[in-house]
């Protein structure tokens, strides 16, 4: 099975690292630009910068209620109203985990929903490693009510990345309309190409160079 365009138009290159400076950001910037990928996703704190530089060719996406997620619903939709307003294209937000596992399904929805009004697309991270099949479905359940454009695996800060078996309860919990974004720990092309080909739509990752030159090399062999 092939994919339906090449693997760097589903890449979000991420740099949500502490300790990066503006000189990092502008690095990925120009590489993003430079090998095409579909967007860059970084800390709020570098939104203006980075869509100064990229000037709308190239996605701008950031983060709230990272990486913990246990700031208020009210916190998290200030947080994204105010990266939007800078620029942003898209927000993920990240779930209450406490929430979701205390199944408060009426408090989850809530405040996807308040961060979803805030702009155009927002994804919700649901942090999968912590979560039970049966809480990733009622995180699910509230991205959709709440109007998520996309769920998101993970934050690259919890207790694991994405796995193929993510993504596949992922894309049958979930109405064709609703995106997913396989995130942390994906290091390799034929990964990626994998999470992809189970259902994913986009790819969150800080080795999107090394995907890209894996994937280009791949395609390179197959020609010879």
């Amino acid at each position: 099975m092939e994919l339906q365009e090449r693997i760097e138009r589903y890449l979000e290159s991420t740099l949500l690292r502490a300790d990066a400076e503006k000189k990092h950001i502008q690095e990925l910037c120009e590489k993003a630009l430079r090998f095409n990928f579909l967007g860059v996703c970084i800390n709020p704190f570098f939104v203006p910068y980075a869509v100064s530089l990229l000037q709308k060719r190239t996605l701008v996406v950031t983060v709230v209620g990272f990486p913990l997620g246990c700031t208020t619903g009210a916190v998290k939709a200030f947080e994204a109203e105010r990266a939007f307003r800078d620029g942003a294209d898209e927000v993920d937000m990240v779930v209450n985990v406490g929430a979701v596992k205390s199944k408060e399904k009426k408090i989850v929805a809530q405040e996807i929903k308040e961060v979803v009004q805030t702009g155009p697309a927002v994804k919700v991270i649901i942090e999968t490693g912590y979560l039970t099949p049966d809480e990733i479905a009622l995180a699910c359940d509230c991205a959709v009510e709440g109007g998520a454009a996309f769920v998101k695996t993970s934050t690259g800060f919890g207790p694991r990345g994405a796995s193929l078996e993510d993504i596949r309860l992922l894309r049958k919990l979930l109405p064709p309309k609703v995106g997913i974004k396989a995130a942390g720990g994906i290091r390799s092309a034929e990964f990626a190409r994998k999470l992809l080909l189970e259902g994913a739509n986009r790819i969150g990752t800080s080795m999107a160079e090394q995907i890209f030159y894996e994937e280009h090399m791949m395609d390179r062999k197959i020609e010879g």
